[in-house]
This record gives C-alpha cells, structure tokens and sequence, in this order.
C-alpha cells in the first residue's frame, strides 16, 4: 500500500498571506516589523513557536518561553478571526483531495495549529476525508524536522518510503525528504528554484493526479 501526505498552507489553502498578516499584526504591537520577502524567504513552513523564536534570534531580542507562548496565542487569534467563513481553499484543491483520497490514504501533516486545520476541513467538508492529520500540537519538532511526515506515515500504518508528500515550502521539502518520502512541490509560495529537489514541481494543486503519483512512485 501506498499514500499521500498533504502539507496544508499553501498546498491545499491559500492562507500564507493570511498567517503573514497575523504575525504582522501581533509583532507590530510590540514595535516589530515583519515584510513579506523576510517571511517567505527566510520562515516560511516553520511553526509558530518556532516562527518567533527563529525571527527573536535574527533580531538579537530576548523573548522568554512564556512571551512566546502569549504571542503564538495572539498570533492564533488574529489568524481564526481572519478565517471566519473557511472558505479559502485553492481551486481545484476540494476536487484533488476526492480523486487522490478515491486512490490512495491520505493524511496532512501541518506545521499549523489543530484546531486551525479542523475549521477550514469542517467549513468545507473535507475533515473525513483524512485518515490522520498531523499538526503543530502533534509533534515534539516541527518542520523542518521530519517528525510531522514520520508521524503521518504511521497514521496510515505505512513506513515513509511508502507515501509522497506535497509541498510548497523549501523547508517542508526538506521534511518529508529526511523522512524518506518521495516529494510534489507546489510552486504557489516558493520559486521552482527553491523546490529543485521535488520529484515533480507543478505549479498548483490542480494538477495533481493519481497519473502523475503513481508516477512518482515508479520513478524511484
């Protein structure tokens, strides 16, 4: 047996932008600036936590545990106060998740909050189509450790070898690599320079098939 593992930010919902803004919101408060080229380049596919201890070291700031904790709880509520409806899957994504779900077993593994997850899922009737979903609150070390895409695997009851992951972050790809999984890249958040080391690089998620999975899987 065989399976996918879905990163979820800017692989199956266009909420990059919508984290990004988040972030810029709780940090400007605290005199803290954040721009766009700094997130995507230099943070993009790591947690919150993680997030914010990576950009307090960049910037020489003392930010203790618990201001960390207060801040990913902020960020948090920023961010569900922007979803709201849900509704902001790519298109296609929906449709991509049924053919690919129909073939093999599928799971998410996220450097996204749980209950950030089950809202879009919820909101657009997809939360039974994952065997398992694997999300920041899950795991010890987030991406880009490898532990989100080993812990995925073992929901599906498979070894890591035995699944292709779907990306769209430098980072993520680093992941699922080092757990031994074969690789998509979705250059809707990176350039295909940064994604080189996929198997395939497409430009969205619409144009992932089972054709083009199984593929993969012959290919290596």
């Amino acid at each position: 047996m065989q399976g996918v593992v879905f990163d979820f930010d800017g692989v199956l919902a266009d909420t990059e932008h919508m984290h990004l803004r988040a972030y810029q919101q709780v940090f400007s408060a605290r005199g803290w600036q954040l721009d766009e080229r700094a997130y995507f380049e230099r943070y993009l596919g790591y947690d919150d936590a993680d997030l914010i201890k990576l950009f307090a070291e960049d910037h020489q700031l003392s930010v203790s545990s618990d201001e960390r904790r207060t801040l990913v709880e902020e960020k948090t509520k920023a961010y569900l106060r922007a979803l709201e409806d849900g509704h902001i899957l790519y298109p296609g994504a929906a449709a991509c998740v049924e053919r690919i779900g129909a073939r093999f077993p599928i799971a998410i593994a996220s450097g996204s909050l749980r209950a950030e997850i089950i809202h879009i899922l919820t909101a657009n009737k997809l939360l039974g189509a994952f065997r398992t979903i694997v999300s920041a609150d899950d795991v010890a070390r987030s991406k880009p450790a490898p532990d989100p895409y080993i812990a995925a695997a073992a929901g599906l009851g498979l070894g890591p070898t035995a699944c292709v992951a779907i990306e769209d972050s430098h980072w993520g790809l680093h992941a699922a690599r080092t757990a031994g999984m074969r690789t998509i890249a979705l250059t809707t958040t990176s350039p295909a320079a940064k994604l080189a080391a996929a198997d395939r690089v497409l430009d969205g998620i619409d144009q992932v098939t089972v054709q083009l999975i199984e593929g993969v899987f012959q290919s290596t």
